[in-house]
């Protein structure tokens, strides 16, 4: 590789998995980097940098990682030069096994340290100087590396600064975290050993955000958090998650508001009276279930039952008769016999969610279920799951079916994935259309007809824009 001089762009790839949250991390990356003069590519074999920002939730995205980093281990052997790094969850869960699985790697950083990026890169590079002001003017000398030394950087729980330059994926819509990480410890996540325990941006900071997007012409805004119903628990400041609702329904510009993940344990009336007297509040909650079944939510140490969990979305209908219900919902977790399978059936069918994240139990190192002897055979498991996804689908396709005919207004969000000559928006309750339409719309409201419906999108027809 020819040597890189210090007026040409270094370029960098980035690929995330996972949620939005890890999503909104690479944003600041990628902002971080392109503030300093580095160039964003979507080309591995063109890029001098190439950073996984990874996620930890199921065994099967590890090895899904794993995987795609043996594949980039050839491209480092082909490019000595080339620099290769891994961020986010899964090495803040293990960073040790990881580079020892994969000791090809130059860098990694934790999931509170991704901000560090452009000052790792110059460190490689031979630059120890200060990085700490923001701004254009320093690129790292990449293509001759400095030292063949591994960087680490895994601290727990450290505070991430404020007015981190991002690069937003659209530019009409945005993630923004209100907090990090989470208290709740259920029995079969780690969120809580990778992204540490509750923290809560100051309502102050969020709202300034919110407003420079708003100046910047964004319409909606997802407020983020593992439960953001817990925010402001932890600060001085007396606030709680509906309080700061309120006070970014405030902000002109704006006309949209979402939000996740809920956990039921904290969804408290307030909340709901709250979600139905703003304006701006999309009419949507994606509520998880794990389970219709209150002994094994007892064992996930979820801390609400069965009955709690159906009195809440009896509240919700009663507050906001229109809103959509999302939820995620595992089985074959360890003990459940088909009794408490049937529990969730019998839920899912009761409740009648407007869309669900299914999947099967998959025991992660190092949380309590892992320890849980009574293990679900994989073939029950995965027939269980033919099933409730079976039943889900259905479900679907009647409340789907019910708003043929019915007039909604969406956001244009982009072009069809299937069809290049349709577009495809969401409407407040999170439904997605698509239409025929030009691309000039994107970005827009408009009012659109539905025509037919479908399991995982409606076909409309646009009535004005």
């Amino acid at each position: 590789m020819v040597k890189r001089m210090m007026d040409t762009k270094p370029t960098v790839y980035i690929k995330t998995y996972g949620c939005q949250m890890n999503e909104y991390d690479s944003e600041v990356m990628a902002g971080t980097l392109k503030d300093r003069g580095y160039y964003l590519t979507e080309d591995l074999e063109k890029a001098d940098v190439i950073l996984l920002n990874t996620c930890y939730v199921r065994e099967k995205v590890k090895h899904k990682i794993l995987s795609k980093l043996g594949q980039l281990r050839k491209l480092k052997e082909k490019n000595s030069n080339l620099i290769l790094g891994l961020c986010g969850c899964l090495v803040q869960k293990e960073p040790g096994k990881i580079l020892r699985q994969a000791p090809y790697l130059d860098f990694i950083l934790g999931s509170s340290n991704f901000f560090e990026l452009p000052q790792v890169l110059r460190e490689i590079s031979g630059d120890h100087t200060s990085d700490s002001g923001l701004g254009q003017g320093h690129v790292a000398r990449i293509g001759t590396r400095a030292s063949q030394s591994q960087i680490v950087r895994v601290e727990e729980n450290r505070i991430i600064p404020e007015n981190l330059p991002k690069l937003r994926k659209r530019k009409f819509t945005a993630f923004i975290p209100v907090m990090r990480g989470c208290d709740n410890f259920c029995s079969f996540c780690n969120v809580p050993y990778v992204r540490g325990r509750e923290r809560s941006r100051l309502a102050h900071d969020i709202l300034k955000e919110v407003k420079e997007l708003s100046c910047l012409g964004y319409k909606e805004v997802t407020l983020l958090g593992q439960n953001v119903n817990s925010y402001g628990k932890d600060l001085e400041e007396r606030i709680d998650f509906a309080d700061l609702l309120g006070l970014v329904n405030k902000i002109e510009g704006i006309r949209r508001i979402r939000f996740t993940t809920s956990h039921p344990k904290d969804l408290d009336d307030k909340l709901i009276e709250v979600m139905a007297s703003l304006d701006k509040v999309c009419e949507h909650l994606h509520l998880p279930l794990q389970s219709g079944s209150s002994k094994i939510l007892s064992r996930m140490r979820r801390k609400y039952t069965r009955e709690g969990y159906i009195n809440l979305v009896d509240k919700l209908r009663r507050a906001i008769p229109e809103v959509t219900l999302t939820t995620d919902i595992m089985v074959g977790f360890p003990g459940e016999e088909e009794e408490d399978f049937q529990d969730t059936l019998d839920l899912v069918e009761e409740v009648r969610f407007d869309g669900a994240f299914t999947f099967c139990y998959s025991p992660l190192e190092g949380t309590k279920a892992a320890e849980y002897r009574e293990r679900v055979p994989d073939k029950i498991s995965g027939e269980r799951l033919r099933r409730l996804i079976e039943l889900e689908q259905k479900i679907i396709l009647e409340r789907n079916g019910s708003l043929v005919g019915k007039k909604f207004e969406i956001l244009v969000e982009g072009v069809s994935k299937k069809r290049p000559y349709e577009l495809q928006g969401r409407t407040r309750g999170n439904k997605i259309v698509v239409f025929e339409g030009k691309e000039d719309l994107i970005g827009r409201f408009i009012l659109v007809k539905v025509l037919e419906s479908g399991c995982w999108a409606l076909k409309g027809e646009i009535v004005s824009c």
